[in-house]
């Protein structure tokens, strides 16, 4: 029996497993080695797609080996470094599987825990996230700032996960299909997810200690997240109806600086107060930022309308259909 007929057996679909690799150079022969052992032993279909985020190490070499070897090994080479989230959205895209897991490339994440992850899958979710609670990384610089972005991110997002920093997470590949990724944005995939309705889970994963090399990310990266997650909620509630940002804020200055004219007005008929006066100046500059963020909205409207019309590109997201041509 072959694998894909064992595969119609279990009931499995097939699989793409997405790593992103920049300098993992010892790092990736035992992940593969590893992650072989565990996808055999599910006996699915399935692929590995490797995209190389331009390392300069050797970590290309180590992966063409790997490829002219196995043919389930697909590698993406980056020209330079553009970002694991680059990196996760072109994986992402090459993936032919009806499932997508992504998982990191340093060995810190466990294989053995993707079974677990396509069970909930099976059990009726479209986002299953991988939750490291016993996270084996350095207090300060690592655990928590993440713990504080993973609270703040649940907070305003309204998607209560304990990790959106961990990369091993399964999908559904209709859910992933419409995300476009910038930034840092693929920690939010999942909160991405729920704007279309997805069901998501979190299970505990393990965590291990990085074998060789060292982490690409620390303190610095708490800046990105936060401008990236105000760009995200941005996008989340305004994306098709920015009037309502801009025009809200326009109107609020723009009625303050009618209040604050008509005090001018008031204090110089009952008080006698001269004309020339601050309070003239503070109106004036309301009203007119007033006008200019109004006439922005109006301006981000066109903007997003044109950017839908001409790719087509709907403002929902339809889960079934029946008996539709």
């Amino acid at each position: 029996m072959d694998r894909k007929d064992t595969e119609r057996g279990r009931g499995l679909k097939r699989l793409s497993i997405v790593i992103p690799i920049f300098n993992e150079e010892q790092n990736i022969a035992p992940l593969y080695r590893e992650l072989k052992t565990v996808l055999e032993g599910m006996g699915a279909e399935y692929e590995v797609i490797f995209v190389d985020d331009g390392s300069d190490d050797g970590s290309s070499e180590v992966l063409e080996q790997l490829a002219q070897g196995d043919k389930w090994i697909k590698v993406i080479q980056f020209r330079k470094n553009f970002g694991q989230t680059a990196a996760i959205a072109a994986g992402v895209e090459h993936a032919q599987g009806e499932i997508i897991v992504t998982l990191d490339g340093d060995g810190q994440n466990d294989p053995r825990d993707i079974p677990r992850l396509l069970e909930r899958l099976e059990q009726g979710y479209d986002v299953a996230s991988g939750w490291r609670r016993n996270r084996k990384d350095p207090l300060l610089n690592k655990r928590f700032p993440s713990a504080f972005a993973n609270k703040l991110i649940s907070w305003l997002t309204k998607v209560k996960l304990h990790d959106y920093g961990c990369t091993l997470k399964a999908y559904r590949r209709d859910i992933l299909k419409d995300v476009r990724l910038y930034g840092e944005m693929h920690r939010f995939i999942p909160a991405y997810a729920s704007w279309v309705g997805a069901r998501i889970t979190e299970l505990e994963v393990a965590h291990h200690p990085r074998r060789h090399g060292r982490s690409k990310y620390g303190l610095s990266r708490t800046t990105s997240i936060i401008l990236d997650l105000i760009t995200f909620l941005f996008l989340q509630r305004y994306s098709t109806k920015p009037i309502r940002l801009f025009g809200g804020a326009g109107m609020i200055l723009f009625g303050l600086g009618i209040l604050a004219g008509l005090f001018v007005l008031y204090r110089r008929i009952i008080w006698g107060g001269v004309w020339i006066s601050p309070m003239i100046l503070i109106a004036f500059f309301f009203i007119t930022m007033g006008v200019m963020f109004i006439l922005l909205g109006l301006i981000a409207e066109i903007i997003i309308r044109t950017y839908h019309e001409s790719q087509k590109k709907p403002i929902y997201a339809i889960k079934t259909t029946a008996n539709l041509d």
